[in-house]
């Protein structure tokens, strides 16, 4: 009996799933390159029961695949699959934490640094450009990732109006890319700030001998005085209960008439905590943030000069990173194993497709503290 039960559940389960992978054009075992292939039955009720997290982890350990797993996500999230299920248990004890609890506090802060940031300085040089920009680049006129990350820091530079002489901050700084071109091409003298270890030790190095100071320390802790202060790819370790504290460390930061840039993934909707997964394997305790609760920060301290889109470019961004990962996967391979090869797979291109169903966006916003001249946009 109990045997008869179970079959039953699992055809219910495969029933269901199959069903709704339609909606989006996605079939179970078909043959296009965005059709769901299984390998263990097991993966309907692990869908089910766990929600995105049990996609995840199902294809971590090869119950499933697809040819082109970016086209796959971009399906059912154009699709809005999502619509269809109900919420699971993790993220319901992911809103309760997020409700009860400071999850991007100074400790917890600390975790997606020890975890995604220190994965190793040499396994990030292989996947990224020379300036190790692991944010959006910007492909207009070109298809190189190398020259969309440089045309990337050039708009960053002339949207903040940097010129010879200013002082900039950087929170967030990375392995130092943005800190070096500016000081480079723009003879400014950049603080940057991390709280990564390792990108603090690579980023020293990098800029050594160039007006390029690296601390390694919380934003929390700023307390001085700049002409421009840049945040990008940052505040989505912010959490939404410290937007307006970070807005007001900026503005306090910020000289009269400053300007400050943020370059940030954003959502369509308000949320208080993160998909599952990416929380557990990829970004602890990060929170993508929404058009309100940017705005909400901003609100009697910034004034918005600017709000520039170019989510699209994140496809060919995280397309690119991939390719570069599976090049040169041989060399981390013994290090990492075939498990984190299919983490890393997933990440990369379910971040690709959910892109492309423009699901998320990039937003480069300029805001100014007392700017006294019309803001021209800036394009290229």
């Amino acid at each position: 009996m109990e045997t008869t039960i179970s079959t039953q559940s699992k055809s219910k389960a495969q029933r269901f799933i199959s069903e709704l992978l339609l909606k989006a054009g996605v079939r179970v075992n078909g043959p296009n390159s965005w059709d769901i292939q299984v390998h263990n039955e097991g993966f309907y009720g692990r869908l089910i029961s766990q929600g995105s997290l049990g996609l995840g982890e199902s294809y971590m350990d090869g119950w499933w695949s697809a040819e082109k797993l970016d086209q796959f996500f971009y399906r059912i999230l154009d699709a809005k699959l999502y619509q269809y299920v109900k919420p699971s248990f993790q993220n319901i004890m992911l809103g309760l934490r997020s409700y009860f609890q400071n999850q991007q506090s100074r400790t917890r802060s600390k975790k997606v640094a020890i975890q995604h940031y220190d994965l190793g300085n040499e396994f990030y040089a292989t996947l990224l450009d020379p300036y190790n920009q692991y944010t959006c680049a910007y492909f207009k006129d070109t298809d190189d990732l190398d020259l969309a990350q440089e045309q990337k820091l050039e708009l960053i530079c002339r949207k903040l109006k940097i010129s010879e002489g200013d002082r900039v901050l950087d929170i967030g700084c990375g392995w130092g890319g943005f800190a070096k071109y500016a000081a480079e091409h723009y003879g400014c003298s950049v603080d940057g700030i991390t709280i990564s270890e390792s990108q603090y030790d690579y980023a020293r190095e990098y800029c050594k001998n160039l007006p390029v100071t690296i601390r390694r320390m919380d934003y929390r802790d700023l307390s001085d005085q700049y002409d421009k202060i840049l945040v990008c790819g940052m505040i989505e370790h912010v959490g939404y209960k410290n937007y307006r504290r970070l807005l007001e460390i900026v503005f306090r930061n910020l000289k009269d008439k400053g300007l400050f840039l943020l370059h940030t993934i954003g959502g369509n909707t308000s949320l208080t905590y993160a998909d599952p997964w990416i929380t557990k394997y990829i970004f602890p305790n990060s929170l993508i943030p929404s058009a309100k609760q940017l705005t909400s920060a901003f609100e009697g301290l910034l004034t918005i000069e600017d709000w520039h889109n170019f989510g699209l470019y994140y496809v060919p961004t995280l397309k690119a990173w991939f390719q570069n990962f599976s090049k040169n996967w041989s060399q981390f391979k013994d290090q990492y194993g075939d498990r984190f090869y299919r983490m890393f797979k997933y990440y990369l291109l379910s971040s690709a497709g959910a892109f492309q169903a423009r699901e998320l966006q990039l937003w480069q916003i300029v805001l100014s503290k007392g700017w006294e001249e019309n803001y021209l946009t800036i394009r290229e």
